[in-house]
């Protein structure tokens, strides 16, 4: 359960960002495959940074303590890109244009993740 709301809030966050950051870009035809594409993507962006983050971070570790963790915003930006390139090999309507696209987009992201995050909790409380 706590996937699929994890899925849901990352698909929300994504949709945010195609409304507010110029260059980054969902284009279903109707609302169903709008959605069904930011799902995917979702899907696609959980996976990425689930695996190449943690190994990005370990390799890189001397850079984060170099930029004192500012690093981390261009690495997020290149795992966003990363994502599209997926994105346009598996033929979904999700487009970023560009590094800044990319680097905005990580950003707006990963703050309305947080946001959401806040309000709603990663797993429903037993009683």
């Amino acid at each position: 359960m706590g996937f699929l709301i994890r899925l849901a809030i990352t698909a929300i966050a994504l949709w945010v960002t195609t409304l507010v950051v110029p260059g980054v870009d969902v284009s279903g035809r109707t609302g169903t495959n709008t959605a069904l594409t930011l799902l995917a993507v979702a899907l696609i962006f959980g996976v990425v940074n689930a695996v190449l983050k943690p190994v990005i971070k370990v390799v890189g570790c001397v850079f984060y303590l170099l930029t004192l963790g500012l690093i981390a915003l261009v690495v997020n930006a290149l795992l966003f890109l990363l994502t599209d390139w997926i994105a346009r090999g598996l033929d979904l309507p999700f487009r970023v244009a560009g590094f800044w696209a990319a680097f905005w987009g990580a950003i707006v992201m990963t703050v309305v993740t947080w946001l959401i995050s806040v309000v709603v909790p990663d797993r429903l409380e037993r009683r």
